[in-house]
């Protein structure tokens, strides 16, 4: 079941046709990881080295780590918990989402975690 919640103010509320859009791009982002992660690890390109070897495999762990957000992120919105922050349990901006649809802390709450890492 999709959120339907109204949320705060103009920042932070998120309709039905946002919830909608956000899916999609959702799914169109765990699509070009999947087809990413098939590339990346298909067959290595004989005679191409340890660098390119090594490249692929950081490139493969990002993508990876990215689709385990998004797959995240779609269950959340499963639960009806999506748009919601794990740290201050606050709405997540609006806008926030439309740019990082996966995103799981509030701007604010984000900062403070990438301040202490």
């Amino acid at each position: 079941m999709v959120n339907q919640q109204i949320i705060g103010d103009r920042d932070t509320a998120l309709s039905a046709e946002d919830l909608a859009a956000l899916r999609e791009d959702l799914h169109e982002q765990r699509l070009f990881r999947r087809e990413q992660l098939q590339q990346l690890t298909a067959a290595p390109v004989p005679g191409a080295g340890a660098p390119l070897d090594e490249v692929r495999a950081k490139l493969a762990a990002s993508a990876r780590m990215v689709l385990a957000d998004v797959e995240a992120a779609l269950a959340r919105m499963d639960r009806g918990t999506y748009g919601t922050c794990h740290l201050c349990r606050g709405p997540i901006d609006r806008v926030r989402l439309t740019i990082v649809p996966q995103a799981r802390y509030c701007a604010r709450c984000q900062h403070v975690r990438e301040a202490g890492a």
